[in-house]
């Protein structure tokens, strides 16, 4: 096993809090899959827990090296959690089929807030 790519992502919780009072479910939808929001939505801090998935989905595209090219889309990076375990990444559709053609078995994240900000880092790794 070896590591693959790195990515790191900030993201202001503010920023969050403000597009979610503005494009609510239109945003939500574009950007989060039904169990990420169900999830947030259980949340005392529902736009912390958000920001922290955007976070995990900007660092999954700078690891993958896309971006939002080549067929990727928000949705098909899916943050789950089990209870009482680490954040874990699911990947479907076209991000899947990138992160399996450079070799990438898993991806390992880790979100963190404070200060106004969430900050999630994504480390790939082969098989």
């Amino acid at each position: 096993m070896a590591i693959l790519g790195l990515g790191l992502d900030l993201c202001q919780i503010a920023r969050i809090e403000d597009v979610l009072a503005r494009r609510g479910e239109r945003f939500a939808a574009r950007v989060f899959t039904a169990g990420e929001r169900a999830y947030c939505e259980r949340k005392k801090e529902k736009a912390a827990s958000y920001a922290g998935r955007f976070a995990v989905k900007e660092a999954v595209m700078k690891l993958l090296g896309t971006g939002w090219t080549r067929g990727v889309r928000w949705v098909d990076i899916e943050v789950v959690r089990k209870p009482g375990s680490a954040p874990e990444v699911l990947l479907h559709g076209a991000t899947a089929r990138i992160a399996e053609r450079k070799g990438i078995a898993r991806i390992h994240v880790t979100i963190t807030h404070d200060a106004g900000l969430a900050a999630a880092v994504a480390v790939a790794e082969s098989a």
